[in-house]
């Protein structure tokens, strides 16, 4: 198995893309966190690694966006496995939509602390440990909407675009200390948030559910809507040794819609 004898902390665990990672990591060997605002959904998630794969795993709740919060999300991980992370996966994010001159000061600040405060607050948290293993994988899940703008989604896309940045200037600075930092960068992929998304589209449109769905579909050159077994695969590869070539790098997932 590829990630025997590791440990993975995983963000935004409680469903999603981030309970897809936590199932293929789990499956592939490896003791697994999940961390969310929902205590709930992530000790059912742990709960169901134990059940499935017979792994040591832990439901932890976490606003990433509180560094003191994060601090004490890493404090108790560290406590229950004894031992820090090996892998972050920095997922936990949020998404809304305003025109610009409607996106309100509390809105732009929600969107950014969590999406881009969060992955910086967990990395650096993270690092320390690592640096002195000699060994770490940091796998950021950013967005489509980090290589190219939008209209209406002008934070999110910012936050996605810091995410990205900080993706590569991290990973330079710890090239050479058996450390790779990652991100990937989905399309619309069938979750929460692009449910919730579609509610939106039928709320200031004519369109129905089903027709919201398809025109997000025909978003993709493949006329399809991302799963998140496939955000997980390609999370795997990136954190495990067969991915220690792979570097600073923000590869997309989502059927050719971005080409960069």
């Amino acid at each position: 198995m590829k990630l025997t004898n590791r440990l993975a902390l995983i963000t935004g665990g409680g469903r999603g893309i981030g309970r897809a990672i936590a199932l293929e990591f789990a499956r592939e060997g490896a003791a697994v966190a999940v961390a969310a605002r929902s205590v709930d959904q992530v000790e059912s998630v742990a709960a169901e690694l134990r059940d499935r794969f017979q792994t040591k795993a832990l439901g932890v709740a976490c606003d990433v966006s509180d560094g003191s919060s994060v601090q004490q999300m890493f404090a108790t991980v560290n406590k229950f496995f004894e031992r820090a992370p090996d892998i972050l996966v920095n997922n936990a994010g949020i998404a809304e939509s305003a025109p610009l001159v409607k996106t309100t000061d509390e809105l732009w600040r929600r969107i950014i602390e969590v999406n881009l405060s969060g992955t910086f607050y967990c990395t650096r948290a993270a690092l320390p440990a690592m640096i002195a293993n000699g060994w770490g994988r940091i796998i950021n899940v950013a967005s489509i909407a980090g290589k190219t703008g939008a209209p209406y989604v002008a934070a999110y896309s910012a936050s996605k675009h810091g995410v990205v940045g900080l993706t590569r200037s991290v990973a330079l600075e710890v090239a050479t200390k058996g450390i790779t930092v990652n991100a990937i960068c989905p399309g619309y992929v069938d979750t929460d948030m692009t449910s919730r998304g579609i509610e939106n589209i039928t709320l200031k449109t004519k369109l129905s559910a089903e027709e919201a769905l398809e025109s997000l579909k025909k978003m993709s050159p493949q006329n399809r809507i991302i799963t998140p077994e496939e955000v997980a695969a390609l999370a795997l590869l990136l954190a495990s040794d067969e991915g220690v070539g792979i570097n600073g790098q923000a590869i997309n997932v989502d059927g050719g819609t971005v080409v960069s």
